[in-house]
């Protein structure tokens, strides 16, 4: 028998890892805001990611807690918005180190999400783990309070590990789906100067290197992203290419710009260059399915 506990699994990655797991393991819970439900042998338990109401008592004697709760940050950074933000991350991890302190029989390895946007806008410099450059502005200091958060609560019988994952693409959810639809109107060109580095992984791949960070048992910050980061333009080239579309309009600063504030979100999430590598996972041998985008693209669109 072996449990485990999915916080905030059913959105997009939620969900694409309840399907990989469901091989592995015999029993999956999901935390969610949703009502208590049994469904296609999952169990739906409802938490608010706030309080204790009873949903902790799920965590006792599971293998795995994998923790993905926070506001998305596709959004306008209005003061309200930051707020949400902030507190969707904090709160959620500050109450299950409650709850795992709770448990008699805690989970044995816990799994945060993290971001791989905790690094500096990067032309220049690769990130990792290890010399990653970690900024300060809003997005940057969510991330460093999140990971402070997660790890300054001691769990002696619990590994910990935080995922700093980056754009993840999958074929039912994600940031596909939407620069798919850019690309098939012929606006599937640079995002700005384009030569900002893009930090991606395909979904399969980001589910393969949480089972192998249970397998090897890594703790601490693990840079959760494709093997190579790649500049937006060739990024947006590579789309185009594989769905057959030869005309893409770039899109400059300022429309890019007006078009965020239009559709109520920021510019940041495609103008900010990451540029980061997945260096532990390459020292303990995990290998890429994906590990190009020409390969993640013609699979996503097949």
């Amino acid at each position: 028998m072996k449990k485990i506990i999915i916080a905030a699994g059913t959105g997009f990655l939620g969900q694409v890892l309840v399907n990989y797991f469901k091989k592995e393991y015999t029993e999956i819970v999901v935390l969610t805001r949703g009502t208590d439900q049994i469904k296609d042998k999952v169990k739906y338990v409802h938490w608010d990611a706030k309080t204790l109401t009873g949903w902790e008592n799920e965590l006792e004697n599971a293998d795995v807690l994998i923790n993905l709760a926070g506001k998305s940050v596709d959004c306008r950074y209005t003061d309200e918005n930051k707020k949400e933000i902030l507190a969707s991350r904090v709160d959620s991890t500050a109450v299950l180190n409650i709850a795992v302190l709770s448990c008699a029989n805690p989970p044995k390895h816990w799994l945060n999400s993290s971001t791989a946007t905790i690094y500096r806008h990067s032309e220049d410099k690769q990130m990792t783990e290890e010399n990653g450059e970690i900024g300060d502005d809003f997005s940057m200091n969510v991330a460093k309070t999140w990971e402070q958060t997660f790890f300054e609560v001691p769990t002696k019988n619990t590994l910990k590990t935080a995922l700093r994952t980056s754009i993840v693409l999958g074929k039912k959810g994600g940031a596909f789906i939407p620069l798919k639809r850019l690309a098939q109107f012929g606006l599937g060109g640079k995002q700005g100067k384009g030569s900002q580095f893009v930090s991606w992984i395909h979904e399969l791949d980001m589910v393969r290197a949480i089972e192998f960070i249970l397998q090897e048992k890594l703790t601490g910050v693990i840079n959760v992203v494709s093997l190579k980061p790649i500049k937006n333009e060739q990024f947006m080239k590579q789309l185009r290419k594989a769905i057959g579309m030869p005309i893409g309009l770039p899109t400059p600063l300022f429309l890019l710009r007006l078009g965020a504030k239009m559709i109520g979100t920021e510019p940041e999430l495609v103008l900010k260059s990451r540029n980061v590598i997945p260096d532990r996972l390459l020292q303990k041998g995990f290998r890429f399915k994906y590990d190009t985008i020409e390969k993640t693209f013609n699979d996503l669109v097949s």
